[in-house]
């Protein structure tokens, strides 16, 4: 196995047990990391994981398979259930994950998914008619935006 695909596995396996500490060690310190609500750099990554994993309720689980990685890139399939806090339904979503790699660490992760597959569970008939539109999109981004940073705010560094 190449060091760099035990690499993501680690990842996903402190996910899995909610080790946001893990998570974060996984990354470079001017990382890069990027999905539908967030785009983040450097220790607001890990910031991030920490408050999405403290404030996962006891339904989270994830599942990941697919994992590849070379020297350079890697690659990885994962999905998620838990129940979205702001509505209270149920969510399961399917994310396709690609790194690159920097001196042994995640240099950048991009997860995709279908957002408006997304918000339709996430947030109902809102996300239904209006998940596709840029204007759901961007209200999604600046609110995990305002919630991280508020997060962040809270935590001792």
């Amino acid at each position: 196995m190449h060091r760099n695909e035990a690499l993501i596995k680690r990842f996903y396996c402190a996910f899995s047990r909610r080790d946001a500490a893990t998570m974060a060690a996984c990354y470079a310190p001017d990382a890069v990391f990027r999905d539908p609500a967030f785009e983040l750099r450097g220790e607001r990554i890990g910031q991030m994981w920490s408050m999405l994993t403290s404030q996962a309720g006891p339904d989270f689980k994830i599942e990941f398979e697919g994992v590849q990685a070379d020297e350079q890139q890697g690659r990885a399939h994962w999905e998620a259930d838990y129940t979205f806090s702001t509505s209270g339904r149920p969510v399961h979503n399917i994310i396709e994950a690609r790194f690159t790699f920097e001196n042994g660490l995640i240099k950048t992760h991009v997860d995709d998914f279908n957002f408006w597959r997304w918000s339709q569970q996430a947030l109902g008939l809102p996300g239904l008619l209006l998940g596709w539109t840029p204007l759901l999109q961007n209200k999604v981004r600046e609110q995990a935006a305002k919630r991280l940073e508020r997060f962040a705010a809270r935590k001792p560094a």
